[in-house]
């Protein structure tokens, strides 16, 4: 690391000020203390974030018979009033992605001109595409593109909690390969450069402000170029206790998705009872599985089974590929790229939109999950991505996983479409959580390539729920990365509590309200910590 970012901090006005003052009075306000039951803690955040989440548990469970309806109304409005804002936002940060990509700033490496990478790439990228999207491509990976397409050639399909009728960019009625090919391009939309451009961008601030400019790993650090000193008083506060708490939800949103997929599956193969006792039997199981992943820590909990999932899900994929329409999936591949870009300006249009229930029901809520995400998926990122290159690193956070999703997509999206075509009518007949099982009984091997996606469904979701555990954890400790076990264990423990409140208290519906509740304000973060990156890469050296 060079003398500058060891030893100066931007400030506000563009001028340089030593670190060590500024960050001793940031560790004199912010300074994690000693909890009666060993919790290392930022009291403020950690106190308040802690008992708005209990107190939340707590009126969901008590009132779960009248909060269903709420939620879903929260849902609805949220997405319908403020479409235009999530997805302008999500078109904000993939531009500045890639002209921070081939700017001269994109020279400047994370930690130090000196800095060298902490984990090989195979290990870093295995962590962050675990955590970043893991179950939401096994739950939609086969239902999006089916919806879509389903929608797309004139029919009316049950997708994503609402029944839609309305096509993508209005849809290809009665062209069948052109509605794949819009189908498949509007599913690639929501899982291609502008999720992962949320995650690089927040990810990038957070390393730049910890590695280089000597802060703790907290949200509020990004912040300093905008508000100074004050990030160590109350406006700090406010932001870490909002990253909690959307990190929470966001989380929650995902582990409720998990479990009703995996309780769908366990039916299918094996006749256990589909209902919310055996998705809550399954958050409980698997939340003791992320806990003893959360006590043993990143590199020997974390990193390990993140690596064991990448293979589990790469061989599945490879055999989707193998035995499903070989040549039709690697054709698709060329025409669903094509199809993406060519309607990426049409499919990412903020304002005047004919087709209101994929822009609300489909991207408003899925830019807001993102969002919510993107505390967690970028805090995890950047804790794992010190010593590579701004350039190097959006590319790997934004380029190859993008690539990878679009693979994923189109091999089991393209399946599912051939089967449906060929009249195979049991997977677009299945109820959502339930499609990837069905499209894989009409390949050969189906009961030992579904037992395998469960088991895919059930350590993404251990996955996610460690490394969420940790980021939230980090967060409510005052940036510190290594807190005593019994913090840890907390709020593992809270994020399932969170995700079976949640589904008592209105299920699905439930689970998107929160995720879209805690998105919005986020969005308006991320607007500011795009500022804020821009200003403090122009203060680094570059390598």
């Amino acid at each position: 690391m060079s003398d500058k970012s060891h030893d100066e901090l931007m400030s506000p006005d563009g001028a340089v000020t030593p670190i060590d003052t500024d960050y001793q009075v940031g560790q004199d306000n912010i300074a994690v203390k000693i909890g009666p039951f060993g919790l290392d803690i930022h009291n403020r955040v950690f106190v308040i974030s802690g008992s708005m989440i209990a107190l939340f548990v707590a009126v969901t469970l008590l009132f779960r018979q009248s909060v269903g309806p709420v939620f879903s109304e929260m849902r609805n409005t949220l997405t319908s009033q403020m479409d235009w804002f999530f997805i302008g936002a999500g078109n904000v940060f993939v531009i500045l992605c890639l002209i921070l990509v081939v700017s001269p700033l994109g020279k400047v490496r994370l930690g130090g001109t000196e800095a060298k990478p902490d984990y090989t790439y195979v290990g870093w990228f295995s962590m962050l595409f675990a955590a970043g999207m893991g179950i939401g491509l096994m739950f939609y990976g086969v239902s999006e593109p089916l919806s879509h397409y389903s929608a797309s050639f004139g029919g009316i399909v049950e997708a994503n909690g609402m029944r839609t009728d309305w096509a993508p960019l209005g849809g290809a009625l009665g062209n069948a390969e052109a509605a794949k090919d819009l189908g498949m391009a509007a599913t690639i939309y929501h899982w291609g450069l502008h999720p992962w451009a949320i995650y690089a961008l927040l990810a990038l601030s957070l390393a730049l402000f910890s590695f280089n400019k000597g802060l703790p790993l907290t949200m509020r650090s990004v912040f300093y170029p905008i508000f100074g000193e004050r990030i160590w008083g109350w406006p700090g506060h406010i932001i870490d206790i909002t990253a909690v708490v959307a990190t929470l939800f966001g989380l929650a949103t995902s582990l409720g998705f998990g479990a009703s997929q995996a309780a769908a599956g366990l039916n299918y193969l094996f006749g256990i009872p589909n209902g919310t006792p055996t998705q809550i039997v399954l958050i409980i199981g698997i939340t003791g599985l992320a806990l003893s992943s959360v006590v043993a820590g990143l590199d020997a909990g974390v990193k390990r089974l993140s690596e064991f999932n990448m293979l589990m899900a790469t061989l599945l994929m490879v055999f989707v590929i193998a035995v499903g329409p070989t040549l039709s999936i690697f054709s698709s591949l060329v025409s669903n790229m094509g199809a993406y870009f060519e309607n990426l300006p049409a499919l990412s249009m903020p304002f005047g939109r004919e087709d209101a229930n994929y822009s609300q029901g489909w991207t408003a809520f899925y830019w807001a999950w993102w969002m919510s995400w993107s505390p967690f998926v970028g805090m995890f990122i950047a804790r794992v991505s010190r010593g590579r290159t701004v350039r190097e690193f959006i590319i790997c956070v934004l380029i190859i996983p993008t690539s990878v999703c679009v693979m994923w997509m189109t091999a089991f999206g393209t399946t599912a479409i051939e089967q449906v075509q060929d009249g195979y009518r049991a997977v677009v007949d299945a109820e959502l959580p339930l499609q990837l099982f069905a499209m894989l009984d009409g390949l050969p091997l189906a009961s030992v390539t579904s037992l395998i996606g469960i088991i895919l469904v059930v350590v993404f979701f251990v996955t996610s729920s460690d490394s969420g555990s940790l980021v939230i954890d980090t967060i409510s400790a005052g940036g510190k990365v290594d807190s005593p076990v019994p913090q840890r264990i907390f709020w593992c423990s809270f994020v399932g509590l969170v995700a079976i409140s949640l589904l008592l208290g209105g299920g699905l519906s439930a689970l998107q309200a929160m995720v879209v509740s805690t998105g919005l304000p986020f969005g308006i973060v991320l607007l500011l910590c795009a500022f804020s990156l821009v200003k403090g890469l122009m203060s680094e050296p570059r390598s």
